[in-house]
C-alpha cells in the first residue's frame, strides 16, 4: 500500500510540473508574438533544475584529416543490369507514349481507332510510366552518385567499371549513420600500398554492416583486386575548423541540424527564453560533432534540449489551435 502511495506521488509530481511549464510559457509566447517572433520556449530557474537543463558554451576544435573505413570492391554487372533495366523501361514507355498519341490522333479523327483500343493503349502507356518510375527509383536507390550525374559521364564511368580500366568500391564507416562534409579522396590499402580513390557520392542504401556509405572509383587499380574483396581505407579531407558541441546538444527537423541557444538580457525574476539556430554539421569529432553556424561566446543548450522541443511543440500547436478557432 506504501509502495502505491510513493508511486502515485511521483506521478501527480511529474503532472504538476509538465502544467506548470505549460502555464508559464503563456506570458513569453504572448510577448513573442506581439513583438512578430514565433512562440519561444522559456523556463525558470527552478524549472530548468527540474528537467535536467543545463547550458554551457561550445569549443573552438579541428577535425581529423583521416576517418577509417572498410571497403568492399562491388561487382560491375550489378551497375549494367541496373542501368539495362533503366534503358529497357525507358524505350518501352517512348514506344507505349507514341503508339497512344497515334491511336488518340486516329480517333479524334474518326479514323482506324476505337474507343477500346485507345483505352488499351493509355493502361500500357500508364503501365510503362509505372515500370520507368520503379526502375529510376531502384537505380538512384543502388547508385545515387552516378545517377545524379550527367549520362555522358554516367557512361564513361560505366565503360571504365564494365571494361575493367576502373573498380567501383563501397566504402562504409561502421558505427556511423550520418556523415558531415563529404570528403575529398579516398585511400585504400591494398597490401601495405597506398591506391588513390575518389570519391562519387553518399550511397542511399545500407550494406550489412548498417552504417553510412560511399561509393569510391579507383582508377588503374592493382591486377588481382576485384569484385567482393575488402580492404581498409582511409576518408580524407582538409582540416576544418569549427565549434565542438556534445551529441545531446543537436536535434534535427525537416530543414537540417539546430540547437538552442539561451537569450541573454533577462531580469531579475524572469523566465530564461531560448531560441533555435540552425547549424552545419561538418564531422563527427569524439563524442560529438563540430558545427558551424555559432558564435564560441553563444550559451547553447548541452543537455535537455528535447524538453525545450517539446515545450516549443506545445505552443505551437496550441497558437494553431486558437487560429482555427
Amino acid at each position: 500500500m506504501k509502495a502505491w502511495n510513493r508511486s502515485a506521488l511521483r506521478v501527480a509530481l511529474c503532472a504538476m510540473l509538465v502544467y506548470s511549464l505549460r502555464a508559464s510559457g503563456d506570458d513569453d509566447e504572448e510577448n513573442a508574438k506581439s513583438a512578430g517572433q514565433s512562440a519561444l520556449p522559456s523556463l525558470n530557474n527552478e524549472q530548468q533544475r527540474a528537467v535536467g537543463l543545463r547550458v554551457a558554451r561550445p569549443l573552438a576544435a579541428k577535425a581529423p584529416e583521416r576517418i577509417e573505413a572498410v571497403g568492399v570492391v562491388l561487382d560491375a554487372t550489378s551497375l549494367l543490369a541496373d542501368v539495362g533495366e533503366l534503358t529497357v523501361a525507358t524505350v518501352a514507355e517512348h514506344s507505349a507514349s507514341a503508339e497512344l498519341a497515334r491511336l488518340r490522333e486516329l480517333y479524334n479523327g474518326g479514323a482506324g481507332a476505337s474507343l477500346r483500343m485507345l483505352e488499351a493503349a493509355q493502361a500500357e502507356q500508364a503501365k510503362s510510366q509505372a515500370q520507368v518510375e520503379l526502375a529510376a527509383a531502384r537505380f538512384a536507390l543502388h547508385w545515387g552518385p552516378l545517377a545524379a550525374l550527367q549520362p555522358r559521364a554516367r557512361q564513361e564511368i560505366l565503360d571504365a567499371a564494365t571494361t575493367g580500366r576502373s573498380l567501383l568500391v563501397r566504402a562504409d564507416l561502421p558505427g556511423r549513420h550520418s556523415l558531415g562534409a563529404l570528403p575529398l579522396k579516398a585511400v585504400l590499402d591494398v597490401d601495405g600500398i597506398e591506391v588513390p580513390g575518389r570519391v562519387l557520392g553518399t550511397l542511399r542504401q545500407f550494406s550489412e554492416l548498417q552504417s553510412a556509405g560511399l561509393l569510391i572509383e579507383v582508377q588503374h587499380a592493382p591486377t588481382g583486386l576485384g569484385p567482393g574483396a575488402r580492404v581498409p581505407l582511409g576518408l580524407l579531407s582538409p582540416e576544418r575548423s569549427g565549434l565542438l558541441l556534445p551529441r545531446d546538444a543537436l536535434l534535427y527537423d525537416e530543414n537540417g541540424a539546430y540547437v538552442y541557444k539561451q537569450l541573454t538580457g533577462k531580469a531579475a525574476g524572469e523566465k530564461t527564453r531560448f531560441v533555435p539556430v540552425k547549424v552545419t554539421l561538418l564531422l563527427p569529432y569524439g563524442d560529438g560533432w563540430l558545427v558551424e553556424g555559432i558564435d564560441d561566446d553563444d550559451d547553447i543548450v548541452v543537455h535537455g534540449a528535447g524538453v525545450l522541443w517539446s515545450l516549443q511543440g506545445v505552443g505551437t500547436h496550441a497558437a494553431d489551435d486558437e487560429d482555427e478557432d
